[in-house]
């Protein structure tokens, strides 16, 4: 059994890699912005899986090596909430320094959704979905760390402008939850979605020298 990953972020491959799977990556190329925006003010649960559906259901009518995707389609999104706020990626430099002016000290959740179709025999046959969270706590950072680690652009590209399995590692201090949810895919969510439409889940297992 084929797993399709519909999302480029090296965190998630590498956090299926270390489970066992080697994923087929497909880019979603989806505007995370412009899917909320259209979704309207929703929960924080309901926002994260809206964006997780359809990074999914963006590629399902990929072509991979001239043939439709024979698997399951795995989509992820991930959202973080701070003091009743919450946010995607900064972007821009200046927005992840005050997003960090305000989370140094002080604990956030961090949200992932999952989305799985069923894309077994080349076409759609449902979905489910659902979503992981953590709370991550940080250190009091110095204004000169802020302005150094958002120089390095690694903060700008995830949510919450942090990592915990790269540079930002340093800066987090503690996690209540689900450790995976923090860089983006729960593997024990996605376990269970697997399971729920009857694929065991050793069936995915394909990394090299398994």
């Amino acid at each position: 059994m084929r797993l399709y990953l519909a999302s480029t972020s090296p965190a998630r491959l590498t956090t299926l890699r270390a489970a066992g799977i080697e994923p087929i990556v497909l880019d979603p190329a989806v505007d995370e912005d412009a899917v909320a925006a259209a979704a309207g003010p929703l929960p924080v649960h309901e926002a994260v899986q809206v964006l997780a559906r359809a990074k999914a259901e963006a590629v399902a009518g990929t072509l991979v090596d001239g043939q439709p995707i024979d698997g399951l389609i795995v989509g992820g999104d991930s959202l973080f909430e701070l003091g009743g706020a919450i946010f995607g990626k900064p972007h821009h430099a200046e927005v992840a320094v005050e997003r960090w002016r305000g989370m140094r000290g002080n604990t956030g959740t961090l949200h992932s959704g999952t989305w799985v179709i069923d894309h077994r025999g080349g076409s759609p046959a449902g979905g489910r979905g659902g979503v992981s969270s953590a709370r991550v706590s940080f250190a009091d950072l110095s204004d000169d760390e802020i302005a150094a680690y958002v120089a390095t652009g690694e903060p700008l590209r995830v949510a919450g402008a942090f990592t915990i399995d790269s540079l930002g590692s340093a800066f987090i201090t503690g996690v209540e939850g689900d450790p995976h949810a923090v860089v983006g895919i729960s593997v024990s969510l996605l376990r269970d979605l697997v399971v729920e439409f009857g694929i065991p889940w050793h069936s995915l297992w394909n990394r090299a020298g398994l």
